[in-house]
């Protein structure tokens, strides 16, 4: 029989592999199932009895041998596509329909695909119940026959999907006495199942009957009457199936960390879990992995489910909503400058150089060096300078014996001043970060600071009118700048503790342009630095650095001897005094916001200051421009809803 079913005419596949002594090789092409049935029969030395239904055509194809158990294997699965079923009956195999199968009954023969009969006992739940949880379960042709007095189950099926029943009936055949069911799940993921099963949960169900995943324990949490909750749990127990024998490759979407981030701490995770080195991202080498795609900050797993699932545990608790932090600092400068100068100068001369004579008298020119009495007679224009009282006598003018220039004779000078400079500065900038993450503010201006510069000097040849000739000048001037940023510049990195405390660190710079000053080649910076770690209480204001100086310069200038001498020796002095205090503080205040409606809170008081200031603004307006065509902010609330208004956008340049 072996040959005849090895070089059957009604198909030819290729050449089979050599069938051994006791083994055959089935090939079929739509041959009729009766003859397969004889074939099969005669190559096991079962008997059939077939039923006149079973008719058609079957097609089997196989290049490797097999022997009597396994061809009477096949020979099972070939029935059960066709829609038939084998029931044994003694010495007997009868082949009939599969919807007539279950009135027969039959053996549990260890073959999945044998129809059989099996009674299953129940502890805990009625019969009734778990046959009404079930029956969704089943396929069409199977039968399910609760028997109350003996509080059992009756059903027949295929023995795999039996098999199956009898393990999802374990798992529900629970003792429960409360109103909530808890399904720990084996191979499925609670999160996924329990979104699965509420998309298919009626409308009506919401009330009274309730599902939830704890993703903890990898549990489905199932509320309601205990009808319902059986149903429900029947149908996790259905869905908790592995996936198979291999690895699987699931798609997990990362709601708040980075995607990036975590692949090389999953990745360590993943090779602990596995006992290897981490994926070095090449194909073939490693059969689990972690790849991140950026462009929807997922995660892409492929590994064992088990294994899958401990990664998902930890992607979790790692993917959580982070807090932020809304950081106001407070910078408070109060400057107050005081000077005072008083002094008199005095010069004697002949009218006439031309004859012997004499010159002198007193000259304090002071720290610019062209204040004294010298530098007025040659320039008058000095004095525009001067700021105070000056009151001089003049005399005339002269040129001095070796000199071409003309000076003013000026018998007297007397100078006084006082002055008061008061300077209130106050900044307040504030950003908003998240935990752990650190935020630049940066507010000022580029100045640009000459470092170098050059200039070239060659000759030049004039032509033109008949003249011609070199003229030597300044060609081709060259200067280097640097621009630097003046202002303030604010980086904190905030970390939040366990209580309501935040650890900040701080780098804060704070620089401005200072006056002109007498000496200096370039602009002038005044700079404050401020590097530190402090801790601070949500919502509390702590000092972070202070400065208080007061500096006092006195500067008498006097012709010795004569100016010591009381009343008059007020004609040969000069004095001038500086008086100068500052006070610097440096606060900050931060504020914890762990969810929107914080966050939300925060951002209307803000935006409402802006707005109140614009309406200020308006009601104070004296320009040409109409109040009612200055900027304005819309209502939080409107915006929130609207956004701008197109009315009140911004235009491109205005």
């Amino acid at each position: 029989m072996g040959p005849a079913l090895a070089q059957s005419p009604a198909y030819d596949a290729g050449e089979p592999a050599p069938a051994q002594p006791g083994q055959q090789v089935l090939n079929l092409k739509d041959a009729d199932i009766n003859s397969f049935i004889g074939l099969v029969s005669e190559a096991t030395g079962k008997n059939f009895v077939v039923d006149p239904r079973v008719t058609g055509k079957v097609t089997v194809i196989s290049q490797s041998p097999m022997d009597e158990d396994a061809l009477y294997q096949v020979f099972l699965s070939v029935l059960r596509v066709n829609g038939f079923a084998a029931v044994p009956a003694g010495n007997i195999i009868k082949i009939v329909p599969e919807q007539a199968a279950g009135q027969d009954g039959g053996i549990d023969s260890g073959n999945s695909d044998a129809l059989i009969t099996r009674i299953i006992t129940l502890k805990h739940v009625t019969p009734a119940d778990m046959s009404q949880a079930l029956r969704p379960l089943l396929p069409q042709g199977a039968n399910l026959i609760p028997h109350q007095s003996s509080s059992s189950l009756v059903i027949t099926d295929r023995a795999g999907n039996v098999a199956r029943i009898e393990d999802i009936i374990r798992r529900l055949d629970q003792a429960s006495e409360s109103e909530i069911d808890v399904v720990a799940l084996r191979h499925a993921n609670a999160s996924e199942v329990v979104r699965t099963l509420t998309m298919l949960q009626p409308a009506g169900d919401a009330a009274g009957n309730k599902i939830a995943a704890d993703e903890r324990t990898n549990s489905v949490l199932i509320a309601g009457d205990k009808g319902r909750r059986l149903r429900w749990r029947a149908l996790v127990t259905n869905l908790d199936t592995p996936l198979g024998e291999g690895d699987s490759t699931q798609v997990v979407y990362i709601r708040y960390a980075d995607a990036e981030q975590l692949v090389p701490i999953l990745e360590a995770s993943l090779a602990s879990m596995l006992g290897q080195q981490p994926s070095t991202g090449k194909e073939g080498e490693q059969s689990s992995f972690i790849r991140a795609h950026k462009d929807t900050n997922a995660l892409i797993i492929t590994a064992p489910p088990a294994i899958t699932r401990e990664l998902r545990n930890v992607i979790r608790q790692l993917d959580i909503r982070r807090a932020q932090v809304l950081i106001e600092a407070v910078i408070a400068e109060v400057n107050d400058e005081t000077a005072r100068e008083l002094g008199i100068q005095w010069q004697v001369a002949n009218d006439d150089y031309d004859d012997q004579g004499f010159i002198g008298g007193t000259n304090f020119p002071g720290s610019s060096g062209t204040g004294g009495i010298f530098g007025v007679s040659r320039n008058p224009a000095l004095l525009a300078g001067s700021s105070g009282l000056n009151i001089g006598y003049i005399l005339g003018s002269t040129l001095l014996p070796g000199s071409d220039d003309e000076y003013i004779q000026i018998g007297a000078l007397a100078k006084a001043l006082t002055g008061n400079t008061n300077t209130n500065i106050l900044s307040t900038p504030s950003t908003m970060t998240l935990d752990h993450q650190e935020a630049v503010l940066s507010v000022g201006q580029e100045v640009p600071f000459l470092t170098g510069q050059y200039a070239s000097t060659g000759s030049t040849t004039v032509t033109g009118g008949g003249i011609g000739g070199n003229q030597s000048g300044v060609v081709n001037p060259f200067q280097t700048i640097d621009r630097k940023e003046v202002g303030l510049k604010l980086q904190v990195t905030p970390h939040i503790n366990e209580g309501d405390a935040v650890i900040m660190d701080i780098n804060l710079e704070v620089s401005s342009l200072a006056p002109n000053t007498a000496g200096a080649v370039d602009l002038i910076t005044n700079n404050r630095k401020l590097t530190t770690r402090v801790l601070v209480p949500d919502g509390g204001l702590l000092v972070l650095g202070g400065l208080t100086t007061e500096e006092l310069r006195e500067t008498i200038q006097k012709v010795p001897g004569l100016g010591d001498i009381p009343v008059l020796g007020e004609l040969f002095k000069n004095r001038s005094t500086s008086k100068q205090r500052r006070n610097l503080m440096v606060f900050l205040k931060p504020s914890i916001a762990r969810d929107s409606i914080t966050e939300n809170a925060i951002s209307s008081e803000k935006y409402n200051y802006i707005r109140s200031e614009q309406i200020r603004a308006r009601d104070t307006n004296d320009g040409l421009l109409d109040s009612d065509q200055m900027p304005m902010l819309p209502e939080y609330e409107d915006f929130m809803k609207k956004g701008v208004p197109a009315d009140q956008a911004p235009t491109p340049g205005g």
